[in-house]
């Protein structure tokens, strides 16, 4: 009972997945690796700078994380009505730029170089996000 359970679980869960962002694209799942190194780099950049890691603080940039989701499925809708995919595609690339630059940011606070070309991608999305 218990792994038709699991399997139920999963199946809704996936549907919704399915329902607010339509076919899985691969710069979504760049956003999602975006958003947790962004997550994980900011942690580390607050300990390299001697601050204490608050859960306030954690929870609200999870918080954001979330919303920013939720403007993505506000595009795909928005791109459902309109019969193309435009929208979301935008939306997903202005947010990537946003997560490569705090990455860049916390990298930058924690003193480790970025190689040459990780630079000029991130370029490309700032001139993309202008």
């Amino acid at each position: 009972m218990k792994d038709s359970s699991t399997g139920s679980l999963v199946a809704i869960i996936g549907s919704m997945i399915g329902f607010a962002f339509g076919a899985w694209h691969q710069s979504l799942t760049l956003l999602l690796v975006c958003m947790a190194v962004d997550y994980i780099s900011g942690m580390a950049a607050s300990l390299s700078e001697g601050r204490r890691l608050s859960s306030l603080v954690g929870w609200w940039g999870l918080a954001r994380k979330g919303l920013t989701l939720l403007v993505i499925l506000i595009a795909h809708r928005i791109d459902e009505l309109m019969g193309g995919n435009a929208v979301m595609t935008a939306a997903i690339f202005f947010y990537t730029g946003n997560e490569l630059l705090s990455i860049t940011e916390n990298y930058g606070r924690i003193g480790l170089p970025l190689p040459g070309r990780i630079k000029a991608f991130i370029e490309i999305f700032r001139k993309k996000d202008s």
